[in-house]
């Protein structure tokens, strides 16, 4: 199955802002995104600053699609924009390498294991109880 195939949630964390009138849209090849959007609650911080947070629920295709949060607030000159890329993990590529070498070398001591023990097994000569020798 390919990665893009899949749902991805994309979340946008907006912190630290004071006035709770705030923007935070997804676009997607610079078009406002309306399907799939969700809405956090507004959440007070305690120091009178506010977070928010806006998630996507979207199937990106590799080399196709561009993501971009837009966060806009009176506080700001101009609109923050980041963008989103899709990239395969190395991390989780490196576990999974991790895990298969694992099971090989597993295996491979189960192998020796059980042959040092059947090899073992037919070199011992059994000899009869001694009271049956006399």
């Amino acid at each position: 199955m390919h990665p893009a195939s899949l749902n991805t949630i994309l979340l946008s964390t907006v912190m630290g802002f004071y006035r709770m009138e705030i923007e935070v849209r997804w676009l997607k090849n610079g078009q406002l995104e309306k399907e799939g959007v969700a809405f956090g609650g507004l959440l007070q911080n305690g120091d009178w600053t506010y977070q928010l947070q806006v998630m996507l629920e979207t199937q990106p295709q590799r080399g196709g699609d561009d993501y971009t949060c837009k966060v806009e607030h009176t506080t700001l000159e101009a609109p923050i924009t980041v963008q989103w890329e899709l990239r395969s993990s190395s991390s989780a590529r490196s576990k999974l390498w991790t895990g298969i070498m694992g099971v090989v070398i597993g295996v491979a001591f189960l192998a020796v294991g059980l042959f040092s023990y059947l090899k073992s097994k037919k070199a011992t000569p059994t000899q009869p109880p001694a009271a049956l020798m006399n």
